[in-house]
């Protein structure tokens, strides 16, 4: 039998850490074994579900490199299918109208609680013919004895006592129906062979299960995978920063890298760490995914996208580092192509974030120069090395690195100073700043007559400074 997963969120926000995650397993366990990966929607809590919503957790899947195979189905657009399977339980008594009031169904939960019992429904109307009214819930008829049996692929065997599940409401008041049944025949209809969730999910297996074979249709594998934990080892939540997956692309992660950390928070294959998508593939399996809950390391991914930075093709990265710069309005049409600065910059930085920022001289003129290393850098001992470094770098005739590394030593040379005197100087004036990688390759990714006009900047700050002093 070929295996189908499927991937279920709610459009209530974001896709956040944990989704995607679950996303990236379930999606792993159908590609490791040729088979489909459906992406349902499950919007039938629609004072929360959102369009936004929805379009965030389509982007976010498309971004990860998480490819659906059917899909993305709608449950607001299969109510009909619903209701079909609704009246066919009510036919066969396997389901029932239950006409409890509000104020019946508190009372009954307060005096549970109050002797210590777990809060459930009593079966009032299960077998009541006398039980009526204006408007009733439909309630599914859970078996009264025996147990509910699964084997969990990452937490084992799993068994729940019937008695402990009372009648769970499958369609409100007002004939929709609920998460729990439209979840059961979505799975059934959809042909879900394995269903790969968050732990939060455990509880309402024994009841879709149950459900399931009401209705006759076929079980599918569960495995429910563990939630995760901030870097300080409490639950993941904002207070922790990037808890969105589309907030790693704006803080200039790769996919690359989040997928491969992801895939890594609760599994491992051996002491690797680094993993591509086909090595994902062909290594991944439930069984090995640990049960207990992982704690996030920001540090680990910053590690795993320097890597991915440093290792990937250049025209690989280049439209996740331009979309960087858009945010930053800085156009790089008329600059070096970006993959050269990636060359540069990679091993400098963590994020493609920090990346385009420290990058911007290479497209924009430099309004003004860092503060510190203007103070340093930039004072009149500097300015017979820039003059110099200036008439060396204007006579070139083939602007490269190796020329203009020429011209910076032969400066040195003749003024018979230190490189640190002419480098640090032509540094701040054409950066702004002082770093940046080597000069020589630094500066050939900016035009000629642009390093030039740089430099003069320099000589008349550095003016303006003696004139004041």
């Amino acid at each position: 039998m070929s295996v189908v997963t499927r991937f279920a969120p709610s459009p209530t926000g974001y896709l956040h850490v944990g989704g995607a995650r679950t996303a990236l397993y379930s999606w792993l366990v159908a590609k490791a074994q040729g088979g489909e990966f459906v992406l349902r929607i499950e919007d039938t809590d629609r004072e929360r579900s959102t369009q936004p919503a929805i379009d965030a957790i389509l982007e976010g899947m498309e971004w990860l490199g998480l490819n659906w195979d059917r899909g993305p189905y709608y449950q607001t657009e299969r109510f009909q299918r619903y209701q079909q399977l609704i009246d066919k339980l009510l036919a066969e008594d396997k389901a029932y109208k239950c006409y409890c009031s509000t104020v019946r169904l508190e009372q009954m939960r307060e005096q549970q609680m109050a002797a210590g019992e777990k809060p459930r429904y009593d079966g009032h109307c299960r077998d009541n013919p006398e039980a009526s009214g204006d408007s009733y819930v439909i309630r599914f008829r859970n078996p009264q004895s025996g147990s509910v049996v699964f084997d969990d692929h990452i937490r084992g065997r799993i068994e729940f006592s019937n008695q402990e599940l009372d009648d769970l409401i499958i369609a409100r008041t007002d004939g929709t129906p609920t998460y729990n049944f439209c979840v059961v025949v979505d799975d059934w209809d959809m042909g879900i062979t394995s269903v790969v969730r968050g732990e939060d999910h455990i509880n309402n297996t024994p009841r879709q299960i149950n459900i399931l074979k009401a209705l006759g249709a076929p079980v599918p594998d569960y495995a429910h995978v563990s939630m995760i934990l901030g870097d300080d080892g409490k639950k993941l939540s904002k207070r922790h920063g990037a808890v969105s997956v589309m907030q790693y692309r704006d803080d200039g992660y790769l996919p690359e890298a989040v997928v491969n950390y992801l895939a890594r928070l609760g599994w491992s294959h051996g002491d690797q760490e680094i993993f591509s998508v086909a090595e994902l593939t062909e290594y991944f399996k439930l069984d090995d995914v640990n049960k207990a809950a992982s704690a996030f390391n920001t540090e680990k991914l910053n590690w795993l996208n320097q890597h991915y930075m440093k290792t990937l093709p250049a025209e690989t990265i280049k439209p996740q580092l331009q979309w960087q710069f858009d945010q930053l309005n800085v156009d790089t049409t008329a600059g070096p192509c970006l993959e050269k600065v990636i060359e540069l910059q990679a091993d400098r930085v963590k994020t493609l974030k920090e990346m385009a920022a420290i990058s911007r001289y290479f497209f924009e003129n430099v309004e003004e120069f860092d503060a510190k290393a203007a103070k340093k850098h930039l004072r009149p001992v500097a300015k017979e090395p820039l003059q110099k470094a200036r008439a060396l770098l204007a006579g070139l005739s083939d602007w490269n690195s190796k020329a203009i590394q020429g011209a910076i030593n032969q400066t040195a040379e003749v003024l018979e100073v230190g490189m640190g005197k002419v480098g640090m100087p032509l540094r701040v004036a054409v950066t702004g700043g002082g770093n940046s990688p080597s000069l020589d390759v630094t500066l050939e990714l900016i035009p000629q007559q642009e390093v030039l006009q740089r430099i003069d900047k320099a000589l008349d700050f550095i003016a303006r400074r003696e004139e004041s002093n």
